[in-house]
């Protein structure tokens, strides 16, 4: 049996894209094996999308301080849906921003905390264009999240 890993991200730019696809290659790294990886944006995420996954990967600009509102869309449209039937899944957050990703960071801690998801890395935020070692922290991310979910 195989477990799922959700890519749910917003990528509006050519550096949220960058960030992206390091993660994407990082989770679908050809070591890592029995773990199905879904890409879906942000606005088209569905609430059996959130309860067929088993674990979740989040990606978004931090704009004005806050995600997206796509992400939020996200989440304000499959939250009581999923409530009870999450708990416990591991997480992780990628997050690219001009002035700064801790109002971002805040409220993906709200969140996940209200639905009892489980941090399993550290977040990956970068503020300007993503460098060589932002696109291997993203790599990484992909790869650590996806490597959780191997049983």
């Amino acid at each position: 049996m195989s477990a799922t890993l959700l890519i749910i991200h917003h990528t509006p730019s050519p550096f949220c894209q960058a960030m992206f696809e390091a993660v994407l290659a990082g989770a679908t790294d050809p070591q890592i094996e029995g773990v199905e990886v879904v890409r879906r944006p942000a606005l088209s995420v569905s609430e059996s999308d959130m309860l067929a996954a088993d674990g979740y990967l989040l990606g978004s600009p931090a704009n004005l301080g806050y995600i997206s509102g796509a992400l939020k869309h996200a989440f304000d449209t499959t939250y009581y849906q999923i409530l009870d039937a999450t708990r416990g899944r591991p997480f992780g957050l990628y997050l690219h921003g001009n002035e700064g990703t801790e109002g971002a960071e805040r409220a993906v801690d709200s969140i996940t905390t209200g639905l009892g998801w489980t941090k399993a890395a550290d977040y990956v935020t970068v503020s300007g264009k993503p460098g060589k070692e932002h696109l291997e922290a993203c790599w990484e991310l992909g790869g650590t999240l996806a490597a959780h979910l191997m049983g």
